[in-house]
């Protein structure tokens, strides 16, 4: 058994690495209570667009806009959204695996996967994992810009246009609440058809005045847009499920090491008891010897 010092000394250490996981406990509740607000923000800008969309592709029934031309998958690309730190439970380890469970069954079927990663975990694992990455992002921060995520978009979105990439998938992790995150990878390219809502095909129909008349140019350029804006939300909604996680991780830190302070208390106390009662011992064992 070590004696009272060792054990005195485990709990101090204990207790302060408890602090510290309680202090990034609250950060994380904080950070991520202002992520979500940014996702909910960014939802009607998203949701608007689509509806502009809709509308000038239902408008224009014989044209065949750039990025919703379907060919054959021989070329695949997948954007990897992952965080650019750890303490963060499983979150990104259950991602990669389902983004490799995925790109091996692409594989199966003769399709080429290339990959567009966004944060420092996903480049670190796919440094040791292998595969042709055709672009890289990390150090977005906590409030990412738009900005800093179209240079690799801006890549996939010209491969596509130009058929060296037949598919886009899109890999990330939905937020379903503050304890549970879903790794999705889902069709970015080519965009499926655009639906307008029941109200709008029964009631009276309008249009737009272009200026000049290139409404065909308009719509690619929406849809340029649209799919910046949805990769944005995906990354927006990655920090939120990347805060919760973290969030849950430390609360879990945090209670182990109140377990393990009270468990070495009650063998410090033992020590410390044994060492008494010891003292007492040879107290009487002296008196008695006189």
């Amino acid at each position: 058994m070590a004696n009272s010092k060792e054990i005195k000394t485990q709990i101090a250490s204990i207790s302060n690495t408890q602090k510290i996981t309680s202090a990034m406990e609250k950060v994380a509740v904080s950070k991520m209570k202002k992520t979500q607000e940014k996702m909910l923000k960014g939802r009607p800008y998203r949701d608007r667009m689509l509806s502009v969309i809709s509308h000038l592709a239902n408008g224009q029934p014989e044209y065949k806009p750039t990025y919703m031309e379907e060919r054959d998958p021989n070329q695949i690309a997948i954007i990897v959204v992952s965080s650019d730190k750890g303490l963060c439970g499983g979150l990104n380890a259950n991602l990669l695996r389902e983004v490799t469970k995925f790109a091996a069954s692409e594989s199966a079927s003769g399709r080429e996967v290339s990959y567009s990663l966004i944060g420092t975990k996903a480049q670190s694992f796919f440094r040791s994992f292998g595969g042709n990455v055709i672009s890289a992002t990390e150090k977005l921060g906590d409030e990412p810009s738009i900005e800093q995520l179209v240079g690799s978009m801006k890549i996939l979105l010209d491969s596509f246009a130009e058929g060296n990439i037949d598919k886009v998938y899109l890999a990330s992790n939905k937020f379903v609440n503050t304890m549970t995150q879903q790794p999705e990878v889902n069709q970015l390219l080519p965009l499926g058809k655009f639906e307008e809502g029941e109200e709008k095909r029964d009631g009276p129909r309008w249009d737009y005045i272009y200026e000049p008349d290139d409404s065909r140019f308009l719509m690619d350029s929406l849809m340029e847009r649209y799919i910046e804006s949805l990769l944005y939300q995906a990354v927006i909604e990655n920090i939120s499920c990347e805060q919760a996680a973290k969030m849950v991780a430390m609360k879990s830190a945090t209670d182990n090491a109140g377990s393990l302070i009270d468990e070495l208390q009650l063998v410090y106390n033992n020590a410390r008891q044994a060492a008494i009662t010891q003292e007492i011992s040879e107290i009487v064992a002296g008196a008695e010897a006189l």
